[in-house]
């Protein structure tokens, strides 16, 4: 596989979200600020560490501290965290938005060592240009992991579920919003070595912006235009390459 270089297309409430890495710039086209380069360092794409990648996913855990055990749906679970590195949110700050904290949790089952609960805790801090209280956005994203099968080999999850809640806060109480968003999704088909997939397919579009937009100013724009995901999300998943000797213990 190739982990850094991926491409999604994402249908929501009859508008269209398209990303995409390849390998050294990541960037997306949204509806309300169109092409654009992500601000910050290459990163694994966070679906694929809902189960469609567990290599990819060991790997970005193994530097995690083990901060105890829970049963996730009469599963036994060991509990992984990992927090981003202080000069990583400082990359992905901008401007009068900042990054103050990204921490993940893993909970994998002791059973199997697959992935089967994930938390994604992430706050930003906004300055005011006129000198006022700063804005806060915090982001929760809860996903469960289902339904795990072989893939050539590899343990791919076919199923899940998502719930996310973006709350601002920081300013009056009055102006405080809270915004939760749903999502159960299904994998249909799951492919490696497609036939003609190439590097091409990974190429950022002609209209990129040349200057970076952080996530911060996708958040405050993206709430513009609220919507919930219907449920039972189905998508095609390819990966570029699959090497002969890979193998999930």
């Amino acid at each position: 596989m190739a982990p850094e270089m991926w491409y999604i297309e994402l249908a929501v409430g009859g508008s269209k979200v398209h990303a995409g890495c390849n390998g050294k710039l990541v960037w997306r086209h949204t509806p309300w600020l169109g092409a654009h380069a992500a601000k910050g360092p290459v990163r694994p794409l966070r679906r694929a560490l809902q189960g469609l990648d567990p290599l990819t996913t060991g790997s970005m855990f193994a530097g995690a501290r083990c901060i105890g055990e829970r049963k996730v749906n009469g599963e036994d679970c060991f509990i992984l965290k990992l927090c981003t590195e202080p000069g990583t949110l400082k990359a992905r700050s901008e401007g009068l938005a900042e990054i103050i904290r990204h921490v993940m949790f893993g909970y994998f089952s002791q059973r199997t060592g697959l992935l089967v609960h994930i938390e994604d805790s992430h706050l930003t801090r906004i300055q005011s240009t006129t000198g006022g209280d700063a804005v806060y956005w915090e982001t929760t994203i809860n996903s469960f992991i289902e339904d795990y099968r072989p893939v050539e080999g590899i343990m791919i999850a076919h199923s899940g579920r998502s719930a996310v809640t973006l709350f601002r806060f920081g300013e009056v109480a009055m102006s405080h919003t809270k915004t939760r968003m749903e999502e159960a999704w299904t994998i249909e088909e799951v492919a490696f070595n497609v036939p003609g997939l190439s590097m091409d397919c990974f190429i950022p579009p002609t209209d990129v912006k040349s200057g970076c937009v952080g996530e911060t100013m996708e958040l405050s724009h993206g709430e513009k235009s609220k919507a919930v995901p219907p449920p039972g999300h189905r998508a095609k998943v390819a990966a570029l390459e699959k090497a002969e000797d890979d193998k999930v213990t």
